[in-house]
């Protein structure tokens, strides 16, 4: 029995792709390199590299990080800044603060008054103008990553 072509060409475009997936840079990065590759979170990077977080990030989630931009940290006075580097398991839980442990769209943060963190505490949201959590501004949300979802605030969230 003889195939047409065009059946015959369908079928082996669907074997290549099954038997050769694409290649993983093709993937989406997961937060820590999705991070890394926006250039304006170098201090967040640094702080969790610091708390020795780059594994726990790493995981396949899903995870919503509220993301301070270097901005943001630079509004901390700097003697503040090193002793918060300095001191491990505070930074660690300031970190935490700033993780959910589930996928979070902006949308979703906006029919939200709280939510729970990594950390064990919970950030207050507000969407009556913008959308601002624990008072801080979000300035871009719901960038994709393999592993969740980073929302760019501009400010560090500090647990009380």
């Amino acid at each position: 029995m003889t195939r047409p072509l065009p059946v015959l060409a369908i079928a082996a475009a669907v074997a290549l792709a099954v038997l050769c997936p694409a290649p993983a840079a093709a993937q989406a990065k997961d937060i820590v390199d999705t991070a890394i590759a926006a250039g304006s979170f170098k201090s967040l990077v640094a702080a969790v590299q610091a708390a020795g977080l780059v594994d726990v990030l790493k995981r396949p989630g899903p995870y919503t990080v509220l993301a301070p931009t270097d901005e943001a940290f630079a509004k901390i006075p700097k003697a503040d800044l090193d002793a918060l580097l300095k001191d491990k398991a505070k930074l660690t839980g300031v970190l935490t603060y700033h993780v959910l442990t589930a996928n979070v769209s902006a949308a979703d943060l906006k029919s939200m008054k709280d939510f729970g963190t990594a950390q064990g505490g919970r950030i207050t949201i507000d969407a009556t103008k913008g959308l601002k959590i624990n008072g801080a501004n979000v300035v871009k949300a719901d960038i994709a990553a393999s592993n969740g979802v980073i929302h760019v605030i501009d400010t560090v969230l500090i647990p009380k």
